[in-house]
């Protein structure tokens, strides 16, 4: 005859939040922190008090719900509060140093960006007219896959509110 494997629940649970714990570390969003929190007190409490199987399923997906959808807005915002987002892709060009790898000639010439890609660029009205191989620049716009360099500090960034 096959032993009740349902008392053994509870070694089911330990390790699924450990589980989660672990996914947790690797994504640090607080998903998986919100599954190993209803795993714990939902499945694990449930089981301990005597609780059948299908209960404490229930138990834990219904905590990690009312986890994931409360708790975890609070944490992330908490988490963000203050922080600027990030640019990224076209926005984090703006005001990104340059150095001119080759002479202008009719207003376009080549940079090599700080961040070690170089684009064809366009010198800015305000720019002078010539500007030397090695001089530094900052990108003020970006137009399709030119960028428009200027000597001055750079400018706001358009696409910010």
């Amino acid at each position: 005859m096959l032993p009740d494997l349902t008392q053994y629940m509870w070694i089911l649970w330990l390790v699924l939040a450990l589980l989660f714990v672990i996914v947790e570390l690797l994504t640090l969003e607080f998903t998986f922190l919100m599954l190993a929190a209803g795993s714990l007190i939902g499945g694990l409490g449930v089981n301990l008090l005597g609780g059948p199987w299908w209960l404490q399923i229930g138990a834990a997906a219904a905590l990690s719900a009312i986890l994931l959808f409360t708790i975890r807005p609070l944490l992330l915002r908490t988490l963000h509060r203050g922080a600027e987002p990030a640019r990224t892709n076209v926005d984090a060009l703006y005001g990104m140093g340059a150095r001119v790898l080759a002479p202008f000639v009719d207003g376009y010439g080549s940079v090599k960006l700080d961040n070690g890609e170089t684009w064809t660029a366009k010198l800015a009205p305000t720019a002078p007219p010539t500007l030397e191989v090695g001089a530094r620049v900052n990108v003020v716009a970006v137009l399709g896959a030119t960028v428009e360099v200027a000597t001055d500090p750079p400018e706001r960034n358009p696409h910010d509110g």
